[in-house]
């Protein structure tokens, strides 16, 4: 499918996988290893935003993919993430949607909430945000309309 399609009706907390249909190359070939694992891998998108025009510049909508943390120690050091416009030539692939009943941690940044946690149930989530704190977090509770779209434009969805 589509970036597009993923934008419009994957919810957050999705895991999305993206991939450009190429081979994966041999690994003693690094560098093109290193290329080929930048265009194919997956993620839970965590971030959605709307199209912007302004004056001078406008950009497509465009979401946010959280890939992984690498930590020391306990400790988040760096967080990967990767953003791709619903203009982006990479084909897409709803691997797996958030459970109904599940709740989402989200924080407001700008006019679009970013999802800082899945939990399993909001006694899960009430505990996460108490031990993470984060001005401006808000739980959200996943639900059947928004998990069920199987079917996009006439072909399924994942």
């Amino acid at each position: 499918m589509s970036a597009h399609i993923v934008y419009d009706s994957a919810p957050l907390g999705s895991v999305i996988r993206y991939f450009d249909g190429t081979a994966k190359p041999p690994t003693r070939f690094r560098k093109k290893l290193a290329g080929w694992e930048s265009r194919n891998g997956s993620g839970r998108v965590v971030k959605k935003e709307p199209p912007r025009s302004r004056a001078t510049y406008s950009s497509p909508a465009y979401f946010t993919l959280h890939e992984g943390d690498f930590d020391q120690g306990g400790i988040v050091v760096v967080s990967a993430r990767r953003t791709y416009s619903v203009e982006s030539d990479l084909r897409f692939e709803v691997v797996e949607r958030p459970a109904v009943g599940s709740v989402r941690v989200l924080q407001m940044l700008g006019d679009s909430p970013e999802l800082l946690h899945l939990a399993e149930n909001r006694k899960a989530a009430e505990r996460w945000l108490a031990s993470n704190r984060y001005s401006r977090a808000f739980l959200e509770e996943v639900t059947a309309d928004e998990v069920g779209a199987d079917v996009v434009e006439g072909r399924a969805a994942a």
